[in-house]
């Protein structure tokens, strides 16, 4: 037998006759706090695993790309070019591993770094090639600036500069994109639950159980009410949110066409193999066109003939991707990357459809918060400012949540390098996440999705989250010598006060 009492001592239930003491009811109320914010880091861990899942596809897919390039080049070139290549070895590893740190977020400019590539292996052929002449670092630079007109390695250089820069922005923004999306739902989630929220939740879930009514369930319009009210905050998420989803759909279409991944990456080596060829073939009509341009230089009489030593070679270029195409990846990524669009004006529907409440089947027979009926008020809209007259949860619409508005700027942030991506640019930014988003890892793979932490030499290690932008764009990859600007604190202040009074304002 039930025993029921008049609700006077309740401090967060109707007051009417009741079976709840106050201990009962601050037991529910803990009990429902919890569950429903089981509910929600649920409902965000889901999203950073398809996060975390597409990030490793895709930085694994990457660089195995670079490691298998890199590797064909070692086997391949010592038959094909002995000395030529032998006495070069740490030119090509140098240049692979430029690559590398470029897309591990280097402040490295790419096109430079090709460049410095190119004439740094033509002065050393044009040496090799031409062992019997004494060639001082004057002749050289004479030679270097004649090359421009006769261009001894065809246009493989020019070709590979603008679709290796174009491939790599791309690649490198997306990989980061999906570390900046799973980064910004790892610390939404930590946000905490306002003590109005918890109040209502505890009514809107188990004051039905003081009543008497334990298998009655929620009406489904009441319980939307009590959780866009809770997550209001986090509703204006969505429409940066969006921009960011949207930004990687486009730039994932980058990875097919004329700056195809799989081929621009994944053959590098046989590019250089090009170039080298079209200068072993070219190779008297250089050197005279060089003789014409910067006169005839010395003999040199300490030279040995090594003309037998070295090796001609024409790599055939075989532009095959690899067997696993980005195609499937990029497919699936989209799927998975539309499946989340919606995630955060979603969340209050998708909570009381799947979890809390009975679904607009039982309007007249469901828990309206006072006791069993039809809920008439209407239901709120999406975000912070749609909450100024919600009945079910007292939300102070003048004060925005600081964490989330972070995170909406960092959002921001990346659509921004994302959309420069897509048209082929790269923009400077240094790693301020600890300035703007607190502590934290920063590599949005949280330890119970991931397992464990990535090492700073795993091959799925994400590459810097570069956060703000320098003052001025200096091409693809900026300079690689200039220094790196940091935002001050007073700008990062003003900019979230801004974003406070624009709230205020509403």
């Amino acid at each position: 037998m039930n025993y029921y009492q008049l609700g006077e001592h309740l401090r967060i239930c109707p007051q009417g006759y009741t079976c709840c003491t106050s201990e009962m009811e601050e037991n529910f109320a803990n009990k429902s706090k919890s569950e429903f914010e089981g509910m929600l880091k649920e409902a965000m861990r889901s999203v950073q695993v398809i996060l975390t899942a597409q990030y490793k596809n895709f930085d694994g897919y990457f660089q195995d790309l670079l490691n298998k390039s890199e590797k064909a080049l070692y086997e391949t070139f010592p038959n094909m070019y002995g000395d030529l290549y032998l006495q070069n070895v740490k030119l090509f590893k140098d240049l692979y591993s430029e690559l590398r740190r470029y897309y591990r977020g280097s402040n490295i400019n790419l096109e430079e770094a090709l460049n410095e590539f190119w004439t740094r292996l033509l002065e050393r052929l044009f040496k090799l090639m031409n062992p019997q002449y004494h060639l001082p670092d004057e002749y050289v630079d004479c030679m270097l600036k004649h090359s421009e007109q006769h261009k001894p390695f065809g246009e493989v250089p020019r070709d590979l500069k603008l679709k290796a820069t174009r491939a790599f922005i791309a690649v490198r923004s997306f990989v980061q994109g999906l570390g900046v999306g799973n980064d910004v739902v790892r610390k939404v989630s930590q946000v905490p639950l306002s003590q109005y929220c918890s109040r209502a939740i505890m009514k809107l879930m188990y004051c039905a159980h003081c009543r008497g009514m334990s298998n009655v369930k929620p009406c489904n319009s009441y319980c939307r009410n009590v959780l866009k009210g809770c997550v209001a905050n986090q509703a204006d998420l969505d429409p940066e949110w969006k921009n960011l989803i949207d930004a990687l759909l486009m730039v994932a279409d980058r990875f097919d066409g004329p700056s195809n991944v799989d081929i621009v990456i994944g053959t590098i080596h046989t590019r250089i193999a090009e170039a080298i060829s079209n200068m072993q073939e070219n190779r008297e009509s250089i050197t005279t066109k060089t003789f014409q341009g910067c006169g005839n230089p010395k003999i040199n009489p300490k030279a040995s003939n090594i003309e037998d030593k070295k090796k001609r070679g024409k790599y055939v270029s075989e532009d095959k991707p690899s067997q696993l195409s980005s195609e499937k990846l990029v497919s699936d990524a989209k799927g998975k990357l539309r499946e989340i669009r919606d995630f955060w004006v979603a969340l209050p529907t998708t909570l009381c459809n799947e979890k809390i409440s009975s679904g607009s089947v039982n309007e007249e027979r469901c828990w309206n918060g006072m006791t069993k009926g039809r809920y008439l008020p209407d239901v709120m809209g999406d975000g912070l400012a749609s909450q100024i007259n919600n009945p079910e949860v007292d939300v102070d619409v003048t004060k925005p949540d600081m964490t989330i508005r972070q995170q909406i700027m960092q959002l921001k942030i990346m659509t921004s390098r994302l959309r420069n991506a897509y048209n082929g640019n790269d923009v400077d930014f240094q790693d301020t996440s600890d300035d703007i988003s607190g502590s934290g890892s920063g590599d949005g793979c949280p330890d119970d999705v991931c397992g464990k932490r990535l090492s700073k030499t795993s091959s799925t290690q994400l590459p810097e989250i570069h956060a703000m932008p320098k003052l001025s764009g200096q091409g693809v990859g900026g300079s690689s010598s200039s220094s790196i600007l940091r935002p001050s604190s007073f700008l990062l202040s003003l900019t979230l006060a801004v974003a406070a009074v624009q709230y205020l304002w509403r």
